[in-house]
C-alpha cells in the first residue's frame, strides 16, 4: 500500500495489482485495500487475472494473460464500461487481442526482467511493429528503466509498466515523476 501511495504522489495514474501466488481471498483483501488507496487520487485500478474479484472490489478493469478468461467473458463479468487489457508477446497475439475487443495490450517483455516470467525478450523492433499494427494503446512491459523508457516511447508505446524501476528506487515519488516526465517528453503519453 505504501509504495502505491508514494507512486501516486509522484503522479502515477494507472495501477495494476498482480499476485500469482496468493489465495483468492488474499488477492481479494489486498485488492480491496489497494482500490481504496488508488481512488484517493482518481487513478485507475486494474486487477490482474481475476475478472470476478475485479468486479467485487470495484476495480476499473482487469488485465488478462493469454491463458485467462477470454476478453468477451471478462466483459460479461465486469460490464461494458470496464477496461479489459491483455498481455501479448507477439504481433499475432496483439492483433488477436484488438480483434477480440481489448481496450489496451501489454506487450513484451521488451527487455529482460526479474519481476515476472514473461517469456522471450521481444525488443524494441517487435514493440515498434506491434505499435504500428494496432490502433489500441500498447503498454510496454518488462525491464523498463529510466535509461530505456525514452527508447520504448519512441518505438511507439503509449505507456510503460515500471514496477521494477519504482520499487528499487530510493525515492519513489521523484522516480515516478521523472519517468512520467520522460514518457511525456519523448512519447505519446497524454497529460
Amino acid at each position: 500500500m505504501a509504495a502505491a501511495a508514494l507512486a501516486q504522489s509522484g503522479g502515477v495514474t494507472f495501477f495494476q495489482y498482480r499476485n500469482k501466488n496468493g489465495t483468492r481471498c488474499e488477492i481479494y483483501e489486498t485488492a480491496l485495500r489497494l482500490a481504496r488507496v488508488v481512488r484517493t487520487s482518481g487513478a485507475l485500478f486494474i486487477l490482474n487475472d481475476h475478472a470476478d474479484i475485479a468486479a467485487a472490489v470495484g476495480a476499473d478493469g482487469v488485465h488478462l494473460g493469454q491463458d485467462d478468461l477470454p476478453i468477451a467473458a471478462a466483459r460479461i463479468i465486469l460490464g461494458p464500461k470496464a477496461l479489459v487489457g491483455i498481455s501479448t508477446h507477439s504481433l499475432e497475439q496483439a492483433r488477436a487481442a484488438q480483434a477480440a475487443g481489448a481496450d489496451y495490450i501489454g506487450f513484451g517483455p521488451v527487455y529482460p526482467t526479474r519481476t515476472k516470467d514473461a517469456g522471450a525478450v521481444q525488443g524494441l523492433e517487435n514493440l515498434a511493429a506491434v505499435a504500428a499494427a494496432v490502433s489500441i494503446p500498447v503498454i510496454a512491459i518488462g525491464g523498463i528503466t529510466r535509461d530505456t523508457i525514452g527508447d520504448v516511447m519512441r518505438a511507439g508505446a503509449s505507456g510503460a509498466a515500471v514496477i521494477g524501476a519504482l520499487c528499487t528506487a530510493g525515492d519513489i515519488p521523484s522516480t515516478a515523476a521523472e519517468l512520467i516526465r520522460l514518457m511525456r517528453t519523448v512519447g505519446t503519453l497524454k497529460k
